[in-house]
């Protein structure tokens, strides 16, 4: 099997970290999103949304989305469990991985869009739209400080995919100059003991 995805990307990456967590060995197969490689008539037939990344099975199926692909490696290795162990724990992990992919990370990505004008050539960039998309990507980093005050990782002691997600999309963030200001010490503690996790350097 193989997954096909642009290394500087921070969906990739979140799959990359969380495989790594795992120990699993990956073919990584690099499009170059920029120029358009995953626009393709042989990408679009693997990947109809052109999203990246994606994974192709052995048998030719594949699967798009990057928490699809997350699951179906915990699926067939459970161990580390990275989605949760028991039914309170999963549950809040499914919360806090939407809540940072809804209220940070799709706000990051509109900012880079929007005002980057990356893709303008498949897409019309609104400027105003990715300005207040950066204004909502700062306010919630107050929500996480407040919350992380009382808890090591976003689910109590537990590392989990929601801590993934929060990791890759903060150090995306900081290409459209979003980054938490020193005052938020409880987010940035956070921050400083994810990110020297090993896999953080996947």
């Amino acid at each position: 099997m193989k997954i096909y995805e642009t290394r500087t990307a921070p969906n990739p990456r979140r799959v990359r970290v969380f495989l790594a967590e795992k120990g699993i060995d990956m073919e990584y197969v690099q499009l170059d999103i920029a120029a358009g490689d995953n626009l393709s008539p042989e990408m679009r037939a693997k990947n109809p949304t052109t999203k990246i990344p994606f994974l192709e099975l052995d048998d030719g199926t594949c699967i798009g989305e990057t928490m699809a692909i997350c699951r179906y490696f915990e699926e067939i290795h459970p161990e580390p469990a990275l989605m949760g162990r028991t039914p309170l724990e999963k549950a809040q992990v499914e919360m806090w991985q939407r809540q940072v992919e809804f209220y940070f990370m799709l706000q990051v990505g509109m900012c880079f869009q929007h005002t980057t004008g990356y893709f303008k050539d498949r897409m019309n960039p609104i400027m105003d739209w990715g300005v207040e998309a950066g204004k909502n990507a700062a306010a919630y980093m107050k929500q996480l400080n407040q919350h992380l005050a009382d808890s090591q990782f976003l689910v109590g002691d537990y590392f989990s995919i929601a801590d993934i997600n929060l990791l890759c999309a903060l150090d995306f963030a900081r290409v459209v100059k979003i980054k938490p200001s020193d005052e938020y010490t409880h987010l940035l503690r956070w921050y400083g003991e994810v990110s020297s996790r090993p896999s953080a350097k996947a």
